[in-house]
């Protein structure tokens, strides 16, 4: 019951960060894996995502009805999103994912440093694309982001936002809200590969999606509340994070 309780808190707060820049995993993953060590990775990793849909699918819908989402942009790139994610997961059992465990922590400081610097990056909502190059641009990033997400996964919800504001004009609120659907498509895609390959575990899942979905509504009526300004601090505290435990995990695994 112990363990059962700590995971269900950490569902919830991996729900409210994650559905304000995402970045959910870096608190659920580590929990689970260090509640049930025994417990094949593949499965973990199944039950994981099975909790994290609901959580982030509750955002995406939150989001949808306070904020215009952008769906001429969010739509393609969730499409493309959702094909390269099960393209990524088929490439992982082929191709070792250390060469981008150790270029992660430098892309991320690079967004890091960026984001600090651009102290008007994200507060004002001014999209750059419309028409087929918006079309382009969406289905290309989606593209990227969800064969990551697949491939490799860390910061895939900061990423999409950083894209999403950089790249599209978007502000941090509108970007966090678009940066939902397509987690939702990268998601459901990898969901559908552990569903069928039988890496869940159902009851667990089903508890921790609970306190996902709890979570979650807390986030996004934080993110609605206090609006962009917020979600880019959050950003910068979220990306942080990922510099080290990444770092951390590219040094460890190489042995440095």
């Amino acid at each position: 019951m112990i363990d059962f309780a700590w995971l269900g808190a950490a569902a919830f707060t991996a729900g409210l960060v994650d559905a304000v820049v995402g970045g959910g995993g870096l608190i659920q993953i580590p929990a689970i894996f260090s509640v049930l060590p025994k417990e094949v990775p593949a499965t973990l990793l199944g039950t994981n995502k099975f909790a994290s849909i609901f959580g982030t699918s509750a955002a995406a819908v939150n989001y949808a009805r306070r904020v215009r989402v952008a769906w001429s942009t969010a739509a393609p790139a969730a499409v493309a999103a959702f094909v390269l994610s099960f393209v990524g997961a088929w490439t992982v059992t082929r191709v070792p994912a250390d060469f981008v465990r150790t270029l992660l922590p430098i892309v991320l400081v690079a967004v890091a440093v960026y984001t600090f610097k651009k102290k008007d990056l994200g507060a004002v909502h001014a999209p750059v694309h419309s028409g087929l190059a918006e079309r382009y641009w969406a289905i290309g990033i989606g593209a990227a982001i969800g064969f990551y997400d697949g491939f490799f996964g860390p910061g895939t919800g900061s990423f999409l936002i950083f894209l999403f504001v950089r790249f599209f004009g978007f502000d941090f609120l509108g970007a966090s809200a678009a940066a939902k659907i397509v987690n939702v498509a990268c998601n459901f895609s990898a969901l559908l590969w552990f569903g069928y390959s039988g890496h869940i575990l159902w009851q667990l899942g089903l508890m921790m999606a609970v306190c996902q979905v709890a979570g979650s509504l807390i986030g996004t009526k934080l993110a609605l509340k206090h609006g962009s300004a917020f979600v880019r601090k959050l950003f910068l505290v979220v990306v942080s994070a990922l510099i080290l435990k990444t770092a951390y995990d590219a040094f460890t695994k190489i042995g440095w």
